[in-house]
This record gives C-alpha cells, sequence and structure tokens, in this order.
C-alpha cells in the first residue's frame, strides 16, 4: 500500500451514512500526559489468559483481540468503529470511486439493514429498490440482529453473481421479492448538462478524490458555448465522503481564501480552519498534482445558485451546502439535511486495519454545529409535488449520537407529514423531478411552491382510505368463523365463507 493511499485513508468515512473525515494525528505522544490503566490492562490480561486457557471451545488470539477491539467502540458514538480487512479494503475502493457490490448505501434501523439511498446507475437503482426500504431477508437468511458488516458481507460477491433480497417497504403490506445481478460499482461522482433557458445542471452522487477536479471539467465544458445564466447543483442522497473534496468544490464557488469549515476536538491537531485555498484542499497531495480549482470557469464564482438538498445529504454534503449558505453565495432549497456534524479519524493499526475514531465537531463559517440539526434550507420544498417521499433516519435518530450542546433535541420531535407512496422513484435531473423544477422556477425570477396542496390532499385521502382498509382487515377475527351459519347458506347452495 503507497503512503499516499496511506495519507488518504485518513480522509475517508464509510459508515452509516458515509461522510467527512479528517486526517488527525492521534498517537501515544498526544497521551503522555495520561498513565496507562495498568490495573485494568492486568485485568484484561487475565481475561484473555482464561479465556484462551479454559473455554470449551479453542479461540484464536486475533479473534479474542479483534473482538476486545470491537467491543470498546459499542458504546462510542455510530460513527466510530473498528475495521477489519474486508472493511478496510472496501474503504480503499470506495474513496476511488469504484468497489464490488450492488450499490446501495445502507444504515441500521432496528437491527436491520435499511436502504439509505441506492446509488445512480448501478444493478440496485435499475432493479427499483428505493431509500427506506428495509432488507428483511439476504438469499432467504433473516437479517434481524445482523450487523452492518455481516449484511454488507452477505451482499458483496463476485459479478454476475444473483442475490435475493426481501424487502419491507413503507405503504406496502407484502413484502417485496427482487433478484439482482451483482456487478463492479462504479460511482460517477459528478454528472452534468444544459436545462432550458441557458441554465446548468450538475449533480454530485459522492465526494471522491477525483471530484473536484472533474467539477471543474463540467463547468469548463457547460460553458462551451457561452457562460450560463444560473447553476443548480444538486447534492441530495448525496452521503458525503472526503474533507479534501468538499473544501475544494467549496473553493470552486467562493472568493479566495474565505472560511469553507472548522474544526474542533481535545487534541490540539483537531483544532483548525480550512479555507478556499490550495494549501488546504490540496495538503494530502502536495507535489502530486497542480491546482486544479484554479482553472475553474470564472462565471462560477458569480452566477446566480441554486443548492438542492434532502434528508440524505450528510456531512461533506453540508458543509458544502452550509458553506455557500453561510456566504451568501447559494440559495439553498429542498429539505432539513442529515445532520452529521461529526469528524472521524481512521487510523491504520497495521497493513490491513484500521480503527474509525471521532475526533472533533465541524463548524459552517458562521461557527454553527449541523450536528444533529443539519442544514436549514432557505426555501423549503417537499420531495415531489405531493408531498414528502423519503422518510429516512437522520443523525439524531441514531443511538448514542453526539449531544449538540447549543441545541435542544426536543424540538425535532415534531411529527413530519407521512410520506409519499409511489410506484417507482423519479429521477435526479429528470423532467419529473419537482424540487428541481421549483429551483428553476427560482432561477427565473417565478413563485416557488412548497407542493401542489390539491395533489397533497389526494395523496392524504388515498392513505387514510388504505389505512382504513387495512384496520378494516385486522379487526376481522377468526373468532367469525364461529358465528352461527345462515340455513340458506348451508346445504343447497352452501357457501361457507367467513369474511
Amino acid at each position: 500500500m503507497s503512503t499516499r493511499r496511506v495519507r488518504s485513508f485518513g480522509l475517508v468515512l464509510i459508515g452509516v451514512i458515509g461522510g467527512l473525515l479528517l486526517s488527525v494525528g492521534i498517537s501515544a505522544v498526544a497521551q503522555r500526559g495520561e498513565p496507562l490503566p495498568l490495573r485494568e490492562l492486568q485485568q484484561f490480561a487475565n481475561v484473555f489468559a482464561a479465556i484462551k486457557a479454559s473455554y470449551v471451545e479453542p479461540v484464536s488470539d486475533d479473534k479474542l483481540i479483534n473482538d476486545a477491539i470491537k467491543g470498546m467502540f459499542s458504546d462510542l458514538d455510530p460513527h466510530s468503529a473498528f475495521l477489519d480487512a474486508d472493511a478496510f479494503k472496501e474503504m480503499e475502493a470506495i474513496t476511488q470511486g469504484g468497489f464490488g457490490g450492488l450499490g446501495i448505501e445502507i444504515g441500521s434501523e432496528d437491527g436491520q439493514p435499511k436502504v439509505i439511498s441506492p446509488i445512480e446507475d448501478t444493478p440496485a437503482f435499475r432493479a427499483g429498490i428505493l431509500a427506506g426500504d428495509i432488507i428483511t431477508h439476504i438469499d432467504g437468511k433473516p437479517t434481524k440482529g445482523m450487523t452492518l458488516n455481516e449484511a454488507i458481507k452477505l451482499m458483496r460477491g463476485e459479478p454476475d453473481t444473483s442475490i435475493v433480497l426481501t424487502l419491507s417497504r413503507p405503504g406496502r403490506d407484502k413484502p417485496l421479492e427482487l433478484t439482482i445481478v451483482r456487478d463492479i460499482i462504479k460511482v460517477r461522482s459528478v454528472r452534468s448538462k444544459m436545462l432550458d433557458n441557458d441554465i446548468a445542471y450538475v449533480r454530485i452522487a459522492q465526494f471522491q478524490e477525483r471530484t473536484a477536479p472533474d467539477l471543474v471539467r463540467h463547468l469548463r465544458d457547460l460553458s462551451a458555448d457561452g457562460a450560463p445564466k444560473g447553476l443548480v447543483l444538486d447534492l441530495r442522497n448525496d452521503p458525503g465522503g472526503l474533507l479534501d473534496s468538499a473544501i475544494a468544490v467549496s473553493s470552486a464557488f467562493l472568493p479566495p481564501n474565505v472560511l469553507v469549515v472548522s474544526t474542533k476536538g481535545r487534541i490540539p491537531s483537531a483544532n483548525r480552519e480550512y479555507h478556499a485555498k490550495p494549501a488546504d484542499y490540496l495538503r494530502n497531495y502536495l507535489g502530486a498534482e497542480d491546482d486544479y480549482v484554479a482553472g475553474v470557469a470564472e462565471w462560477a464564482k458569480t452566477v446566480p445558485m441554486v443548492v438542492l438538498v434532502n434528508v440524505g445529504s450528510a456531512s461533506a454534503s453540508e458543509i458544502v451546502a452550509g458553506a455557500l449558505q453561510d456566504h451568501g453565495r447559494a440559495t439553498v432549497l429542498g429539505n432539513r439535511t442529515f445532520g452529521k456534524g461529526s469528524v472521524q479519524s481512521v487510523l491504520p493499526l497495521g497493513e490491513d486495519t484500521g480503527i474509525k475514531l471521532t475526533t472533533a465537531r465541524y463548524y459552517t463559517p458562521s461557527g454553527q454545529s449541523i450536528q444533529v440539526t443539519g442544514v436549514t434550507p432557505d426555501i423549503t420544498v417537499d420531495d415531489t409535488a405531493q408531498g414528502n417521499l423519503f422518510r429516512l433516519p437522520r443523525e439524531a435518530d441514531l443511538q448514542r449520537h453526539l449531544i449538540n450542546g447549543s441545541f435542544d433535541e426536543s424540538s425535532l420531535a415534531e411529527q413530519e407529514d407521512d410520506t409519499v407512496d409511489i410506484a417507482r422513484m423519479f429521477e435526479f435531473g429528470g423532467e419529473d423531478d419537482y424540487q428541481l423544477q421549483q429551483a428553476l422556477n427560482f432561477l427565473e425570477g417565478r413563485p416557488v411552491q412548497r407542493n401542489d396542496p390539491a395533489l397533497v390532499a389526494k395523496a392524504k385521502q388515498e392513505r387514510e382510505a388504505k389505512r382504513a382498509a387495512v384496520e378494516a382487515l385486522e379487526a376481522s377475527s377468526p373468532e367469525t368463523a364461529k358465528l352461527p351459519v345462515p340455513p340458506e347458506k348451508m346445504e343447497g347452495g352452501a357457501e361457507k365463507k367467513t369474511p
């Protein structure tokens, strides 16, 4: 593994949602002021020796040590974890934009894997998997009680091999069974196109090593026939990625040297500010690449701009949205974001294992923490004209999440409207993308609607009718079968049916 690869590991997160990493120099030197707990370590050694010598079945040293390390993380925040060889290897693949599997970001809900987002143009996306789906079985094996790593290992496999996922989907009474053929997943980080009236559309699906250079190239291509009159930057369902990439993307749209994000932690190296300058977004690659952001099209820093976000926009996405919002560079439109305002450091333990440890919180340029709260859009617009489509767990819903001391979480307890039950997921950037339509309305000076009240009312009536039907079905008890059967329904024309 090259030195450059190891350095990049200090910047990558592939946890529950994905997100922001910071390379923080944690070492034994930082702990010199605190003596080692010798008594407790002796106790650990005694337990290790007892299990090794007397357990009913032999247990390898590696397993005992690895399980002990995992146990240390069990009561920490949900983004800290031990990375075994498989997780460590997958981290490198995701950072570079390619990995094997189905193409879904998953989290956990009530002990079962839950789809955070299908990755565009992947087998899972084409099969019709939607955000919010609960994976109840993998090839017939129940997932209840599985760890995320166990579920991920079952879903990984050789390309062209098939897997059967059983899904529980909100709004559907019966489970959904899908057969999906695995493939090599190459995440296309940046997509772009020109819309009507010379408005440019750029979507970032994930923040990877090549995201910022690719963004600069797309912006240059979009202005081949002249500078656009407006720009939409789509960060919806973007789970995050590299901190360097988030700083570089922000720098493409902001004036030089302005503050993008700051971090605060317990150790001195965790406390620093990151600005829109090469020294901060090229700090792990100095001497390896030119300053690619310097070649960004000039119009990108001045053109009227809208940033689209939703509940699936997390971490690095929230850094970009927060920076552009705080500096007044763009109008943020959509729904409140995920709310992951913590920083993780990846520390290698050897050639193929490591730990992912939360070491700091990050703050927007105005000094605000988005931990739990997320980025609040300037203009709130539902996912569809009928109402919101995505009902995903936010940071506040994760067990053991870090508390935002400057915010009262009880204010987030308000009930959100029921989500819309649609036959298929709309395409981000497509003709039926309601939030994009409202972004275009804003850029062109037309009224912006949160939703269509008539369609919302109709969708609500349909939900209530469906609930009533389900309640009526549940109310019909097997006791009904014991009721006396009318004579006309007995012999002769006998229909012996019960409700």
